[in-house]
């Protein structure tokens, strides 16, 4: 080396503090005397490194769980001057066709699903590369930012294109159209010599909000970036989530979001009478542990499919009578005929003719594993209620043929869980359009079971106005990761429910992938309950056993807190107050 570049070369390391460093760093390692002397050395000087910055996103078109196209991000960053892959997440699909979609329908679905993706890929691998570059992957809100106001200008974009071939259109063509008059309201059929009473009104289905085309390239940026953010801190996405939620401090305990898991998925569809029930999900007792109470519900599922694969041999059996929250059979009416398939909700699919059937069968299945419902495991139902509105007739369709309004379907509700007490959650019971209704069930209902919205809740963009959650009132709210969504917008929206006093509950997407990051955003965000589906389908059970993993940790770590099921007295200013609720006795020994 020339004399004039040992000069600079001591005056660049001198300015670096590298023989001091270096000093400090082999009196700290002599002690120890590690068997990996220049392994411990680097690690010990790499605390001197810069922090690690974003390089490089790349986008890609991969397959979720049903076979759809989705979104892929892989985050690149600059670590110790080497371009270093971090990590990927997987976007998963929500998709909002009816069980009963024409053929047609469902390929323009397909269609535009691809479009989608397609432009979320060239997203990625464009602007939001040039966007997000040199950005530090820990700073979440700074990230998130940046990619709110791209997605902005892209709606404006679009809004502006719109409007000029709008204006195009009326320049070609000015002759204004004229609307068609409305036809007349079908007469409804009643029984000779009886008038037809009036009935009120209900309010007309709000449109569903348009999905940008390439929108999915917000929320996959925003949720790689969440995951690089946690890699390079050396912790679990839950905790960098939970940090992120608590302006950096730590909760001392951390509490798992109990499981709604699917065990039935009821098909609404003809030769099954009874349409009122979508989903029966089996919530274990807090009392048990995660793992415990897995592998409960695990025996329920067993005994449900030999029931159903036996039901064409038996009518049907009996249980005791005269006891409250017991189904009872009168022999008229036998099991399922059988499992039709496992639904893309990893679940098993069947039908029924009626409620209690339905929950004779779960009683019968509880009984021979020697449990019993409202003790040893609670149900949930998933109503999906704005799937059974009739709007010729302005009622909800029950039962095949059996119709209410929105006013009977509060009292029909009261009396099934008075009935039925070990039901603790209904989901979505009402459209979200029936607002008058959802604050009439809350009072009646909700220090009894958690009344919940999640059709009400898909759009999250849409959910927060001014500081409150644009839903009916509720006990908690379904969110789910999807689209434009990012990870700042659920730490907003937890929050802010966490002021309501009302319960956070982070759900998974029809079409879901093998990314297992849902699992770690309800933990870090302090869910009540998380509801990934049933215990089949790989990209299903990927999550159970991530949320097993958690609990391991943090019981491995003592920062594990029990569970709580803490249901919500609504007063009749529809202010909520929390009640603690005395319907979980202990559960019984297996």
């Amino acid at each position: 080396m020339a004399a004039g570049d040992r000069g600079a070369a001591a005056e660049y390391f001198g300015g670096q503090r590298v023989a001091e460093r270096l000093e400090e760093a082999l009196n700290a390692l002599f002690p120890r005397r590690p068997a990996d002397l220049y392994g411990e050395l680097a690690n010990y000087l790499s605390k001197y490194s810069k922090t690690p910055v974003i390089c490089k996103l790349v986008g890609r078109k991969v397959l979720d769980g049903v076979g759809q196209p989705t979104l892929e991000v892989e985050i690149y960053c600059t670590v110790k001057n080497c371009e270093k892959r971090i990590c990927s997440t997987v976007m998963s699909s929500h998709s909002q066709i009816p069980e009963n979609a024409l053929p047609e329908t469902i390929e323009a679905y397909e269609k535009e699903r691809n479009d989608f993706v397609n432009t979320a890929v060239e997203w990625v691998n464009e602007a939001l590369n040039t966007v997000l570059r040199d950005l530090e992957p820990t700073d979440q809100c700074q990230v998130d930012k940046m990619l709110g106001e791209y997605f902005t200008n892209k709606v404006e974009e679009k809004e502006k294109n719109q409007k000029q071939e709008e204006e195009a259109e009326a320049t070609v063509s000015p002759t204004p159209r004229t609307l068609s008059p409305a036809s007349p309201p079908a007469k409804k059929k009643g029984k000779s010599g009886k008038k037809s009473v009036a009935e009120k009104p209900i309010p007309p289905a709000e449109p569903a909000e348009p999905v940008l085309c390439g929108s999915l390239a917000i929320g996959g940026a925003s949720l790689a970036i969440a995951k690089a953010g946690a890699t390079v801190s050396h912790i679990p996405l839950y905790l960098h989530v939970a940090l992120l939620k608590h302006d950096q401090e730590l909760p001392e305990e951390i509490t798992l979001p109990l499981p709604m898991v699917t065990l039935l998925n009821c098909e609404k569809i003809s030769p099954s009478k009874l349409k009122l029930v979508k989903e029966v999900m089996l919530i274990p007792p807090v009392q048990l542990s995660l793992k415990q109470g897995i592998e409960r519900i695990l025996g329920i599922q067993k005994e449900m499919t030999r029931l159903m694969e036996s039901s064409g041999k038996m009518s049907g059996p009996q249980l005791a009578d005269g006891k409250k929250g017991k189904a009872q059979n009168s022999g008229k009416k036998g099991l399922p005929q059988f499992v039709k398939r496992i639904s893309h909700l990893g679940c098993l699919t069947t039908g029924y003719d009626d409620l209690e059937q339905l929950l004779l069968v779960m009683q019968t299945a509880c009984n021979k594993r020697g449990l019993e419902l409202g003790t040893d495991m609670y149900l949930a139902i998933n109503c999906a209620a704005h799937e059974l509105m009739d709007y010729d007739k302005g009622k909800y369709e029950i039962l095949t043929g059996t119709f209410k309004t929105p006013d009977e379907m509060v009292p029909m509700y009261a009396e099934l869980i008075d009935k039925f007490p070990f039901i603790i959650a209904l989901i979505d019971p009402l459209r979200k359009e029936d607002r008058e209704q959802w604050s009439n069930i809350c009072c009646a209902l909700g220090s009894k079971c958690y009344l919940i919205a999640e059709d009400a809740a898909t759009c999250i963009s849409k959910l927060k106005i001014d500081h409150s959650i644009n839903t009916p009132l509720c006990s908690g709210v379904v969110l789910k990761y999807i689209n434009q969504t990012k990870v700042s917008d659920l730490i907003e929206l937890s929050g802010i429910l966490d002021g309501q006093r009302r319960i956070t509950i982070l759900g998974s997407p029809d079409g879901e992938s093998s990314d297992d990051s849902l699992v770690d955003l309800a933990v870090g965000l302090g869910a009540r309950f998380i509801k990934l589906g049933g215990l089949s389908r790989g990209e299903r059970v990927t999550k159970y056993n991530r949320l097993l993993a958690i609990e391991e940790e943090l019981a491995k770590n003592r920062t594990l807190r029990e569970a709580k099921l803490e249901f919500i007295t609504f007063a009749e200013e529809s202010q909520p107050e929390i009640q603690l609720s005395d319907v979980l006795p202990p559960p019984q020994e297996d």
